[in-house]
């Protein structure tokens, strides 16, 4: 029998709260969801940024040198997963404090940009007094390392021996006549640094001529001794000359070990096949501090 009129009243009045209700409750949690995925898509930038950001690396050359003598290095750091900053700078044409405030602090402030939390450093020889010189008034962030290769930390002989000649003031700049080994030489007068540092040094010289200015072990310009650099974590000589240690295999090789472990890797063979100038064998020597 068909419903009356009246007989829709009772069940419209019950069926109608709870259409609106549920309608209600819908809209609220597709709104309720659609923040919640807008949300999730603003942070998932960051969050992944944050998951994927590699430990970094800022590579400094040395005297009279470009980036370019570094690329081998910073296709080694590539190739093991770290962010390379190779910096270049003009290393001839100012004194050291200069070049430090005018390359590598924009080199950090950009790798921090970047969102670089851990930040190591690999210098060759002047690159080496430029992070001491650097972390006179900064530090870097937690968990960073610095690895040093043939650093004139006492100067060197031949900037004594040479550096009053027009030629040696012409050729390597303000900054070269910096690297003497008197108590007054930049090197010697840089307070200690804090800091996880390694330093490798290079006993094999292709140069008699300037070894004979040295005394001890050198690399054909700077000594053994003067490598070693007071609070150093680590400290290995192997033969490699100052012209292309940054260029050897094992000497990148051990640069990664200490970045990844803070020590060298003397677990490796005594000998080394193809590591480039100077490195057919591998001698290791703990420094003592």
């Amino acid at each position: 029998m068909p419903l009356s009129h009246r007989d829709h009243e009772p069940r419209m009045s019950i069926l109608l709260p709870k259409l609106i209700h549920s309608t209600i409750s819908r809209k609220l949690a597709a709104a309720v969801l659609a923040g919640a995925f807008g949300i999730l898509a603003a942070a998932g930038p960051l969050m992944a940024d944050q998951e994927i950001s590699p430990d970094c690396v800022i590579l400094l050359h040395g005297l009279g040198r470009r980036a370019a003598s570094m690329a081998p290095m910073a296709d080694a750091m590539t190739s093991r997963g770290y962010r390379v900053y190779n910096t270049a700078y003009p290393s001839t044409e100012a004194a050291v404090e200069v070049l430090t405030v005018s390359h590598l602090e924009p080199a950090v402030l950009k790798s921090r940009q970047d969102g670089c939390r851990v930040l190591h450093m690999v210098a060759h020889s002047l690159g080496a007094v430029m992070i001491r010189q650097y972390l006179q008034k900064h530090s870097l962030p937690a968990g960073s390392r610095i690895v040093m290769l043939a650093p004139p930390n006492h100067g060197s002989e031949i900037a004594d021996m040479l550096g009053s000649w027009f030629f040696y003031r012409w050729f390597l700049g303000p900054s070269g006549l910096q690297l003497g080994t008197g108590p007054d030489s930049l090197p010697n007068r840089l307070a200690p640094v804090d800091g996880d540092i390694g330093v490798i040094a290079g006993d094999s010289s292709w140069n008699l001529m300037l070894s004979m200015m040295i005394p001890g072990p050198d690399d054909g310009k700077v000594s053994v001794e003067s490598a070693k650099l007071e609070g150093m974590d680590d400290f290995i000589v192997l033969p490699v000359t100052h012209t292309f240690i940054m260029q050897d295999a094992e000497v990148m090789a051990q640069t990664a070990h200490f970045l990844a472990h803070g020590r060298f890797d003397r677990r490796r063979p005594e000998t080394s096949p193809g590591g480039g100038p100077g490195s057919a064998r591998t001698r290791y020597r703990r420094f003592e501090k």
